[in-house]
């Protein structure tokens, strides 16, 4: 399922045209997928494809198309402190951008099948907190992921006020899912070629609304010898920060707003505007008119008014075909400047705010290092 929007050539590329063709509609949603580079969740040597609206999967690894997930974000209707579970929970690449809105006391679980998925996942994971820079642009609720099948979920689990599911869902299961959620949660999930959007409105009472059309494989039955139990899949479990993360969570929310009222652009990201080509404006040879009997007939003017014309056109003309071969060959300078020096392209990325501000504070390193989720300097 996919292709619905053009392919980018790069992660802003990708969302600029998911909001162009209207999957990505609120700011909350377009900033935790500009945080998160959908290309760092391919195998190397995929990559390439990360940016086209399709779906992908490779042995057990699989994400979604774009527009799915696009869809998916806007029907959670995500907020802050929100507890959200991920059945089929995959790649992890839906739960870090879920984590990134519903902030550090939020509830962030998934289940996942296949146990070499979920360490993909966990490393994933990893690789976001300590490397990239849009980590310490949001407050984040860290995704918990656990091995099972999302059909054997312990009968006395909690609910959650946000759950999303992405395999094709039966409808005898349809109930099930349903259990999980708490009054006034949404579920989303694909049942019967549909995309749809559940909202729990009271202890029996739900309201549907389908979103799009999709085609999703099917949940997996567990696979299981006759008259045998089921192993049941333990969620994890709902805790109580400690006081240690607490502290990290607020002097890190004070830094943050300290540093972003010192230098409010500092750390933003700006995007490129695109180049537009000049408009052409062609200038027309004003005609004269002549009654010839009753008819009135057009006669073209033969002056060095004319000639100025014509010199005009004939010089912009050639303006334009200079500033394209000029804005071609700049592109193609630059092209080859990255292949040779891939490291200028740091230049161009926002100044982290946060981490600069943590490195100057006169602080053991061990706290720094603390603050800072234990990144490399």
């Amino acid at each position: 399922m996919g292709g619905a929007v053009s392919a980018g050539e790069d992660n802003d590329d990708l969302i600029d045209n998911l909001k162009e063709a209207q999957y990505i509609r609120t700011g909350r949603v377009e900033q935790a997928f500009r945080a998160i580079d959908r290309g760092d969740y391919y195998l190397d040597g995929y990559r390439d494809n990360a940016y086209k609206d399709l779906a992908w999967k490779h042995g057990n690894i699989h994400l979604s198309a774009p527009c799915i997930y696009s869809e998916v974000m806007e029907a959670l209707k995500l907020q802050q402190g929100l507890s959200f579970l991920n059945l089929g929970s995959g790649t992890g690449y839906l739960s870090t951008m879920v984590g990134l809105i519903i902030g550090p006391f939020g509830v962030n679980h998934g289940v996942e099948l296949h146990t070499d998925v979920v360490e993909y996942a966990k490393e994933k994971l990893d690789d976001f907190i300590k490397n990239s820079d849009s980590f310490d642009k949001f407050e984040f609720c860290e995704p918990i992921f656990v091995v099972g099948n999302c059909l054997e979920i312990s009968s006395d689990s909690h609910q959650y006020d946000r759950i999303y599911c992405g395999a094709g869902v039966q409808k005898d299961h349809e109930n099930y899912m349903k259990i999980l959620l708490k009054v006034g949660g949404i579920l989303v999930m694909p049942i019967e070629d549909q995309l749809i959007q559940i909202t729990r409105t009271g202890q029996c009472s739900w309201e549907s609304k389908n979103i799009l059309a999709v085609s999703f494989a099917p949940l997996v039955q567990q696979n299981r010898a006759e008259g045998s139990k089921p192993d049941a899949v333990e969620l994890p479990p709902v805790t109580v920060r400690s006081l240690q993360d607490l502290s990290r969570v607020y002097i890190r929310r004070t830094l943050r707003d300290l540093t972003n009222e010192e230098c409010p652009d500092k750390g933003l990201v700006q995007r490129a505007p695109q180049k537009r080509r000049r408009r052409r404006c062609r200038l027309r040879r004003i005609n004269t008119y002549v009654f010839v009997g009753n008819q009135l007939i057009p006669q073209a003017m033969e002056s060095e008014e004319d000639e100025r014309i014509d010199q005009e056109q004939h010089n912009e003309d050639q303006e334009q075909q200079e500033a394209q071969e000029k804005e071609q060959q700049e592109k193609e300078q630059e092209e080859e400047e990255e292949e040779r020096d891939i490291g200028s392209v740091e230049i161009l990325k926002a100044v982290n705010v946060l981490r600069d501000k943590i490195m100057t504070l006169p602080l053991p390193e061990s706290l720094k290092t603390y603050l800072l989720y234990y990144r490399e300097k």
